[in-house]
């Protein structure tokens, strides 16, 4: 089964009129083949809080791909160069950056650090520029190549994730499973494919159930879930509603296999012991989460290991490298330019569309990223997921 999710996001007015000012560049593919394959990375830097730490890492993956890219000789042979841009996280700033670094002269690719609300206002002026892209912040219509022909997306979707819940569910023969998520847009939209998809595969849903994302308990939600009398509880949540949820859960002493997804396991309070966190406390006793088999550390991993040792020649690791995304996009770039005897952005993207150049590519966060000529974006990749306990964080994995 294959879903894949996405939501809509909203520009305002201004940013709109930003975007109805943007030119679009009539002179063909970004860079002719000479000099240096210059690489542009925007990145929300000076961002609050978690953002910061968050773009902290994507930039720093950013700059390993490119320290990698040249150990394998640099792009069609070009050195490969790298300019980070602190777009604070801002869809306006990063509009305005990015056109006043393209008027100084079209960079070979650009990459983004997210949210989706910096891609939804990015990506139409490198289509107009014909500049390669890769977005690990995918929006309604960034994997679509019938309108944005050059941008590839790096981050699965929703979807991805929820299909790699149901061999899992099977495997410990939990038939009936409840739903709790946040009433935000992405929760909402979790939890709807969610139901809709262990319907298909004939998983029982016995309750799906929504919490608000400002509230200080969620013991109401719990409960009803519990009355259902569920195999395994799977739950959406980040940040510090998930700190209430486990708490409500722990009130009604309910004592149920949790699954949490992509988000509880980017949640720095579980992987954090007393008193800021809950780590090794009876709130997590039962929690597994949905992570990528990178984000956990395996000795025998290589070249996962080898992206966090480049990673940490360039600073901390502050977020789990379910923020790299970036790591993978230059080698996929050097197996396509090869593949294509060109590193024209066009012949680029339509070799990254190939099984044989996804497979060549020296990747690291994901194996095989599965872009098609439909869909710029990963697909058929639930053995990618794990699910594990929570546990510390080191260099950017879970040990």
């Amino acid at each position: 089964m294959k879903i894949r999710l996405t939501t809509t996001v909203c520009a305002t007015a201004a940013l709109a009129l930003v975007l109805a000012g943007c030119g679009s560049d009539s002179g063909g593919s970004a860079s002719s083949g000479t000099g240096d394959y210059r690489v542009l990375v925007l990145g929300g830097l000076s961002a609050d809080g978690v953002l910061a730490d968050n773009a902290a890492t994507s930039v720093n993956s950013a700059k390993a791909s490119v320290d990698f890219a040249n150990e394998l000789g640099g792009v069609g042979g070009r050195k490969v160069t790298i300019e980070v841009i602190d777009d604070a996280a801002d869809p306006t700033a990063a509009v305005t950056k990015l056109r006043a670094a393209i008027s100084k002269g079209k960079p070979d690719l650009v990459l983004n650090s997210g949210p989706s609300t910096v891609a939804e206002a990015t990506l139409p002026i490198l289509n107009q520029n014909k500049i390669l892209s890769f977005n690990i912040g995918p929006t309604e219509t960034s994997s679509d190549p019938a309108k944005f022909p050059l941008n590839f997306d790096l981050s699965p979707g929703p979807g991805d994730q929820i299909a790699a819940y149901i061999p899992y569910l099977k495997e410990k023969g939990y038939a009936k499973v409840g739903i709790l998520h946040g009433n935000s847009s992405y929760g909402e939209a979790y939890g709807a494919a969610s139901e809709k998809a262990y319907a298909q595969e004939g998983v029982d849903v016995t309750a799906n159930k929504e919490y608000d994302v400002a509230a200080l308990d969620m013991t109401a939600q719990v409960e009803a879930i519990k009355a259902t009398r569920p195999d395994a509880l799977v739950l959406d949540a980040y940040g510090a509603p998930l700190g209430y949820v486990l708490k409500s859960i722990e009130k009604v002493g309910w004592d149920i296999p949790v699954i949490g997804n992509t988000s509880v396991a980017a949640t720095g309070l579980i992987s954090t012991p007393p008193p800021s966190g809950v780590l090794g406390t009876d709130q997590v006793k039962n929690l597994l989460m949905q992570v990528y088999a990178s984000t956990k550390h395996d000795a025998s991993a290589t070249a996962v290991n080898e992206a966090v040792a480049r990673m940490k020649k360039h600073g901390p690791i502050k977020a789990t490298l379910i923020l790299a995304y970036n790591y993978d996009a230059l080698p996929l770039v050097v197996a396509a330019a090869e593949a294509a005897g060109s590193t024209d952005a066009g012949k680029i993207a339509k070799a990254l569309e190939t099984p044989a150049v996804q497979d060549k590519a020296k990747t690291a966060i994901i194996n095989h990223y599965g872009f098609t000529s439909e869909a710029h974006h990963p697909s058929d990749i639930q053995k990618e997921f794990a699910f594990i306990p929570p546990s510390a964080i080191k260099d950017g994995q879970y040990q």
